[in-house]
């Protein structure tokens, strides 16, 4: 897993709606909460999106924002989204590149990790948790990142 002070990798992957964003992008000026999950509709997953849409206004005033990963697809995405009425973007790394990139592929390349990572608009990285059963160690992480705004 990269770690704090690291350079986060670059990339491009498709959001819930198809549309193609770059790390880049997402940055534009401001940090960035970036969480990878393993899967769409779990409970785990579910809760640690629901607890994000909860902090939503929090993390804007902050002057973040929150773009959550993982293999699903787009579509499997946009469904998750809409029931769970997220306000931030997901995005879809069918091929798990960017995951590998990161270093949250799960054992053996099964999986993918829970793992969420504060990265400033220069792509440094300035923090990271790694909780995979966990989920409340997430929400601490990001409620940590907000105070520290």
């Amino acid at each position: 897993m990269l770690e704090k002070g690291q350079l986060a990798p670059d990339f491009t992957l498709p959001d819930q709606d198809g549309r193609e964003r770059s790390l880049t992008e997402l940055l534009a000026g401001e940090a960035l909460i970036l969480y990878f999950y393993p899967a769409d509709f779990t409970p785990g997953c579910t809760k640690e999106a629901c607890d994000l849409r909860d902090l939503h206004t929090q993390i804007l005033a902050a002057g973040l924002r929150v773009v959550g990963v993982s293999p699903q697809s787009p579509e499997s995405h946009r469904r998750f989204r809409d029931k769970n009425s997220l306000p931030f973007m997901l995005l879809s790394d069918e091929k798990k590149q960017v995951i590998g990139q990161y270093g949250v592929d799960g054992p053996l390349g099964i999986g993918v990790r829970r793992a969420t990572f504060l990265v400033d608009s220069s792509r440094k990285i300035l923090d990271s948790v790694l909780a995979d059963l966990r989920v409340a160690r997430h929400r601490e992480f990001v409620e940590a990142a907000i105070a520290a705004r």
